[in-house]
């Protein structure tokens, strides 16, 4: 039998006397994890967990595409349906010049930016609103 528990009452004796009356065990362990994943048709199927906070979701795992002829010639993972295929890839004159001239780095720095423009006075504002936050930071209260 494991000990009462005592829930900061004072009197510590008359409570282990009282709980040990009414027999409530005072270690209560986690229960081991049910729960499994199955396979079915070659994917994972999503198994709905109940709980306090409501139904939790799994991650779906999806196969790696391996097929190199397939990797170049498709957008691998466009396609969201259950049917279909993914998006072929067109010749690159297909597409429009503005797509090739995208900046993929890191954003321009500051002295780049046009003062007239709103990218530029986006940036010191958020800037701005970084070092008041920093400030706020260091304030005792």
């Amino acid at each position: 039998m494991s000990a009462p528990c005592v829930f900061g009452l004072f009197n510590i004796k008359a409570t282990i006397k009282y709980y040990s009356l009414l027999n409530i065990p005072c270690r209560t362990y986690a229960k081991k994890d049910t729960s499994s994943v199955s396979m079915i048709g070659g994917a994972f199927k999503k198994k709905k967990m109940g709980g306090k906070l409501g139904a939790v979701m799994e991650k779906k795992i999806l196969p790696v595409e391996s097929d190199p002829e397939r990797l170049v010639n498709y957008v691998c993972g466009s396609n969201i349906f259950k049917t279909g295929e993914d998006v072929q890839l067109k010749p690159p004159s297909e597409y429009p010049e503005w797509l090739w001239g995208i900046r993929l780095g890191s954003p321009p720095p500051l002295e780049e930016l046009d003062p007239n423009s709103k990218e530029y006075w986006r940036r010191i504002r958020k800037m701005a609103m970084r070092r008041n936050n920093q400030l706020a930071k260091l304030k005792k209260f």
